[in-house]
């Protein structure tokens, strides 16, 4: 007993796994939604701007991350559905799960880096400004936001990466009204108590037959 005492750890072996299961899953939540969150807000920012040249000089051109690509902001919602997704399933289903969080992720960061230059979008909006086709924007820029965008598909990554480590460690959703087809034990009749119109009722809702006939 004193031995035990004195090496308290060795009193629960899974005190370990539990307690590295609960900051695993509270770090895949907060970086999961907070990811999703990061990368649509990025998406409404601007993130290119130029010029096209028309006939009364030079028109200001924006575009927003929408504009530029809608992969990003597509997968961060997958993603945050994965998230909310794998405490509804178990074993191979929640490895699969985990899976489509991760790569979400790694399809936001692609893709938001792909957009830090493309010019695409300016560049139709400058053939709609000119009236030409043939016409590119002019004086291309492009601001952070997509690299925020990239930094939100990071994120989602890092909650998939843990979820696929530490999910079997996770809580599920419980599992009371699942049928597995085994016989549930059936209650034999109750006493119903004629002057009590309550067990009356109660009888009647378990269909058994309140008069006794």
């Amino acid at each position: 007993m004193e031995y035990v005492t004195a090496v308290p750890h060795l009193r629960n072996p899974a005190a370990g796994p539990a307690r590295a299961g609960r900051r695993s899953l509270a770090v895949a939540l907060l970086c999961g939604a907070l990811g999703a969150a990061v990368a649509l807000l990025a998406t409404r920012q601007e993130w290119a701007e130029g010029t096209a040249t028309v006939a009364g000089g030079a028109f200001s051109l924006t575009a927003k991350g929408s504009d530029v690509t809608g992969v990003p902001a597509a997968l961060a919602i997958v993603g945050l559905a994965a998230l909310v997704a794998v405490f509804a399933v178990r074993r191979a289903g929640r490895f699969a799960v985990a899976a489509v969080l991760a790569l979400s992720g790694v399809g936001t960061v692609a893709a938001a880096l792909a957009g830090a230059s493309d010019s695409s979008a300016l560049d139709d909006q400058a053939a709609k400004a000119a009236g030409d086709t043939s016409a590119t924007v002019d004086a291309l820029s492009h601001t952070a936001w997509p690299y925020v965008a990239a930094v939100g598909g990071a994120l989602l990554l890092l909650a998939g990466l843990l979820a696929l480590r530490y999910g079997r460690l996770w809580p599920a959703m419980s599992g009371r009204y699942e049928r597995d087809g085994t016989p549930r034990p059936r209650r034999g009749p109750q006493t119903v108590d004629p002057d009590r119109p309550e067990d009356l009722w109660k009888a009647i809702d378990r269909g058994e037959d309140p008069t006794g006939a």
